[in-house]
């Protein structure tokens, strides 16, 4: 199964990158692809809309955190996508 969740790319501070992962990887494991990056210090979202709805159409998860980003960029509202 795969799931959209954040990995952590600072080591300072907390800088996230979106990505499809697959759900027995650990959190800095290697990933399907980056879709998306956060920066909570600044609060800039980037996503790559797309490509998270392919995964969303075969049927990945997202995490708690990337469903609250993705649904404050508007990602759900804009494409019709109920969850």
């Amino acid at each position: 199964m795969v799931k959209l969740r954040l990995k952590r790319c600072g080591r300072k501070q907390a800088i996230y990158r979106i990505v499809a992962i697959d759900v027995r990887s650990r959190r800095e494991g290697r990933d399907l692809r980056k879709v998306g990056f956060y920066d909570p210090i600044k609060n800039q979202i980037y996503l790559n809309v797309p490509a998270i709805l392919y995964f969303l159409e075969k049927g990945a998860q997202p995490t708690g955190t990337v469903h609250d980003i993705s649904k404050k960029a508007g990602v759900f509202t804009e494409l019709n996508f109920n969850q």
